[in-house]
């Protein structure tokens, strides 16, 4: 009856899971996605090109290395774009390489072009060459990611105002760069410039940045980035932006000036659904392109899925791979345990952060007690030996039940550290495991029985006076 039994709009990290979890249920699958776009905003624009230039960062300028062997160590003292770009577009080219493949081997049908409903089965396919075939499906996921929202009032000419997906096309490294907003992907950028030797200044309207963070751990970041020259604006909002042959200013609502060579705007992201005639399926999208969706992230047409960005928060890669795996699995008829409510965070910044569960702020307002582990990597005999001196990891623990309610980390491995954490929130498990524990030394990952001891110590003192 129909072409297709799933049909995704999409190749990002949401959009191949679904197509190749649908496939090894045994159905007939296909992804519509541009040529140039494989493995959508996440391989090409966002994710992994950022990633990838922080890695070629820290390696060039050895950053991490100038603890041990000073402040002038440099592994390249004349970094140029061509230098990180080079990394970039070498990795990029082997994940679009490991993605054809892996929809080639699952029998996963690739249609190039760019997609849009005719109805709510139906959707007509525009290939770039002036071909149009429409296609039909059972059913329909909608993984078409975001794009960089740009405020009507910035005139972006991609060279001296940017968005972040125009980090890629810069000439050169900047001497000196205003990142408008302090969200993750500008606080992402702004550390990465700054370890470059930019001047780097943020405008951020709010007080704080990465409010959803633990505060002890923001406050941390922002001392190394300060550290690294980076100038904080908190409470200020850019008026415009006046662009000139040899850079801009900046004109903020308080009267300051600010001059840079570059202006790069994060301004949140848009979905990309203004394209997709959505009205024709029986679906809205919110004036940021986003489409509502519920547990089993249907839209109100209950045979057409939506995940990803697209659906809005948490909106990360690797969310949205989970989201893709379990939609299919739905509209495949498969067996499903729901998504669990803890999702690791990780913030690519330098130095990196990452947590699971809940923050002190938030466990204080909710009334809950708890006790705070600390381990220091300065005090890890392998801290020292990779020169992380500023490193922490932070335990949350219930004071009635010693269940981990949290954990934080901050600097070297950051991203990796914390799954040590998930799995034992997963496992229902308490701070007693990471006590009795026997953790490979010299490494970070003892940082966790260290912190555990620190927070079962405090929880024994409390007991021991109340005898």
């Amino acid at each position: 009856m129909y072409d297709f039994d799933v049909l995704v709009l999409g190749s990002g990290p949401g959009g191949q899971k679904a197509a190749i979890a649908a496939a090894k249920l045994g159905k007939k699958a296909a992804v519509v996605e541009r040529r140039d776009m494989i493995g959508g905003v996440c391989i090409n624009t966002g994710t992994i090109p950022s990633k990838t230039l922080r890695e070629a960062v820290l390696y060039l300028t050895g950053l991490n290395q100038r603890e041990m062997y000073g402040q002038s160590y440099r592994v390249k003292h004349d970094i140029t774009i061509a230098d990180l770009s080079a990394r970039t577009q070498h990795v990029v080219g082997r994940e679009i390489d490991v993605i054809r493949n892996q929809l080639s081997r699952n029998r996963v049908t690739l249609l190039p072009g760019l997609g849009k409903f005719l109805d709510e089965h139906t959707i007509e396919v525009v290939d770039g060459t002036e071909q149009l075939h429409k296609v039909t499906a059972d059913k329909i996921v909608i993984a078409t990611g975001t794009r960089p929202s740009r405020p009507d009032t910035v005139d972006f000419d991609d060279k001296t105002i940017i968005d972040s997906d125009g980090i890629q096309h810069l000439e050169h490294i900047p001497q000196s760069m205003i990142v408008v907003g302090a969200g993750v992907i500008g606080i992402e950028y702004a550390s990465m410039f700054a370890a470059l030797g930019t001047k780097v200044t943020v405008v951020e309207r709010r007080d704080r940045m990465l409010e959803f963070c633990d505060l002890e751990v923001v406050e941390a970041l922002k001392y190394q980035l300060r550290d690294l020259s980076v100038t904080f604006r908190f409470g200020e909002t850019v008026a415009s932006v006046e662009r000139y042959a040899r850079g801009a200013i900046a004109v903020l609502a308080s009267g300051k000036k600010i001059p840079a060579e570059t202006v790069m705007y994060s301004a949140g992201r848009q979905g990309m659904t203004e394209g997709l005639d959505l009205e024709k399926a029986g679906i809205a999208a919110d004036n940021r392109g986003r489409i509502s969706v519920d547990e089993h992230f249907r839209t109100p047409v209950e045979h057409i899925y939506a995940v990803g960005d697209v659906i809005g928060f948490p909106a990360l890669a690797a969310t949205s791979m989970e989201q893709g795996r379990l939609a299919a699995y739905h509209a495949c008829g498969e067996p499903v345990r729901a998504m669990s409510e803890n999702q690791p965070i990780g913030i690519y910044t330098i130095p990196e952060i990452s947590y699971i569960g809940r923050t002190e702020d938030e466990l204080t307002a909710a009334s809950i007690p708890f006790e705070v582990g600390i381990s220091r990597y300065r005090e890890l005999a392998r801290g020292q030996i990779i020169g992380d001196s500023y490193g922490m990891l932070k335990l949350l623990v219930s004071s009635e039940d010693r269940s981990l309610l949290g954990v934080h980390v901050f600097g070297t491995g950051a991203t990796e550290l914390v799954h040590i954490g998930q799995a034992v929130m997963g496992c229902g498990g308490t701070v007693d495991y990471l006590v009795d524990a026997v953790f490979n030394y010299p490494t970070l990952a003892e940082s966790y029985k260290v912190a555990a001891l620190d927070a079962m110590n405090k929880i024994r003192q409390v007991t021991w006076l109340a005898e």
